[in-house]
């Protein structure tokens, strides 16, 4: 069979299995500045040293000048063409340092949980995985570089996936692989006390497959959060939701579907990006979907009979909230009228609140012209009874002329008053009632002491 045919088929087993491929980012080559203690490569006539007790396998890419060298107890380099080392005084260039070698950092710091280190060939702008499925799954394909040099550091437990391609080779048997990873290049590039096995079974779902990374998730986020010290960032919403699968609480609304045999993920992923997140006013959310196990109180609560669901995650990725809620509720007005032909049977939908600390401008303003119309009301009340109850009097000491015994101090309280002028002329005139003003009530008392 020709390259062509061998490509043809390999696109076929992918479209029929539904595989899944996850590329392994960080590497241990000599010309990566990252992988050096000053965060750049040696410079000309640098003293260069290696943790002497790790393994690495490096991958040198160019020609290096070097004073002096510390290599480790068990490691290879491993030349590309072209490649290679010279002996050269050290401090010859201005910008080297004779007495600090350039340290390479620790290679056993890379970890087969941290979902940073993975990367997804269906990726894009509108597209993300929660963090448990940021890792290989149990039916996806794990690719490694076929020509470079990295090491894995595999945390406890088992890790199962269906397919490991490392040095252009491409296991799909435990025993091919068990040998491998007892080789020494192997021991070089894999270490660590879980276990690493393949399952040749491949996903043929058209509904989508379980991760199955629920059990080894609390090492997923305590590599993930290890940078944060072990905590979760705060929420910038109220109500924050935690999707399955996910290690910290997120902004947006969350979709679940229950489905029937003609149900297919990838149809129904392609119809959501394209009849929906390309539109203008959803260009600041992303979305994840996958099957996932449904919790059991939330099946007996919905009296559904399936253990799996398939969830929607819209994720908010700006400042301004409410357009996951708006596409949510599109996407459930969408599965009324098309569910059936989808496979959708029933969908339930969850929304995150307003942000934390404030709404947002048009919140804001609309606050303020709240508190304006209320302000306003009430100058219009006071305006009312002051207008009904006639100029306040108030009562002066300094006055010329003398007011008759017995008549009260202070000034009219324009409530009593307003309801005394309900009353007939006669009764208002001999029954009036007033605020006493005790300031002015304890002047009068010294003046006539």
């Amino acid at each position: 069979m020709g390259t062509l045919g061998r490509v043809l088929l390999w696109l076929q087993l992918c479209a029929l299995t539904r595989a899944t491929y996850k590329f392994w980012v960080p590497n241990t080559y000599f010309d990566t500045a990252d992988n050096w203690s000053q965060n750049r490569t040696p410079c000309a006539g640098a003293a260069i040293k290696f943790p002497a007790d790790k393994m690495v396998s490096v991958l040198v890419r160019g020609g290096h000048s070097i004073s002096d060298v510390l290599l480790p107890l068990d490691g290879e380099f491993v030349l590309a063409s072209g490649a290679g080392f010279s002996a050269r005084n050290p401090g010859s260039q201005l910008d080297c340092s004779a007495g600090a070698p350039a340290l390479f950092l620790d290679p056993d710091r890379f970890l087969w949980h941290d979902p940073r280190l993975w990367s997804a060939e269906d990726a894009g702008r509108s597209l993300f995985s929660v963090d448990a499925e940021r890792v290989p799954c149990r039916h996806d394909d794990a690719v490694f570089p076929s020509e470079a040099s990295f090491r894995v550091g595999l945390g406890p437990g088992t890790v199962r996936v269906h397919s490991v391609r490392a040095l252009g080779q491409t296991f799909t048997r435990d025993e091919d692989l068990a040998a491998f990873l007892a080789s020494r290049a192997g021991r070089l590039r894999f270490h660590g006390p879980g276990a690493l096995s393949v399952d040749p079974k491949a996903c043929a779902d058209p509904s989508g497959c379980v991760c199955g990374n629920a059990e080894v998730q609390p090492w997923i986020c305590a590599a993930l959060l290890q940078p944060l010290g072990g905590r979760c960032p705060q929420a910038t919403c109220q109500d924050a939701l935690r999707p399955e699968g996910q290690c910290c609480d997120l902004c947006g609304a969350i979709l679940s579907l229950t489905h029937g045999p003609a149900f297919d993920l990838e149809r129904y992923r392609a119809r959501l990006l394209h009849a929906f997140l390309a539109l203008p006013q959803y260009q600041g959310l992303q979305m994840a979907m996958s099957k996932v196990p449904r919790q059991p109180q939330l099946r007996e609560a919905s009296g559904a009979k399936a253990d799996t669901e398939i969830q929607v995650v819209l994720a908010e990725t700006g400042p301004e909230t409410g357009s996951a809620g708006r596409l949510a509720r599109a996407l459930l007005a969408d599965i009324a009228e098309h569910g059936e032909a989808l496979g959708v049977l029933s969908a339930t939908a969850r929304e995150s609140g307003p942000p934390v600390g404030g709404g947002s401008a048009a919140g804001l303003a609309g606050g303020l012209t709240a508190a304006l119309l209320l302000l306003l009301l009430v100058l219009l009340v006071v305006a009312l009874l002051l207008r009904r109850a006639g100029r306040p009097r108030w009562s002066r000491r300094d006055e010329g002329r003398s007011e008759p015994a017995g008549t009260p101090l202070g000034f009219h309280n324009p409530v009593f008053y307003v309801a005394d002028s309900m009353d007939p002329p006669d009764v208002r005139s001999s029954s009036r009632s007033y605020f006493v003003n005790p300031l002015y009530r304890e002047a009068e008392a010294e003046d006539e002491a």
